[in-house]
């Protein structure tokens, strides 16, 4: 076998393989269950002093 055909043969398998479709996973979305807490007692006026602060270092 020459090179040239190995390469056509190993061509050919890969498009063979990559045109399958693998159907077998799980295709439902998944749920997730919990919750999230924060604290955002803070006024507008001190959220605004505090981004301030922060871009100035």
């Amino acid at each position: 076998m020459s090179m040239g055909a190995y390469d056509e043969e190993e061509h050919e398998r890969r498009e063979r393989k990559n045109s399958e479709v693998d159907a077998s996973f799980d295709d439902e979305r998944t749920v997730y269950e919990g919750s999230v807490e924060y604290e955002g007692g803070e006024s507008t006026e001190e959220l605004l002093d505090q981004f301030q602060e922060i871009q100035s270092d």
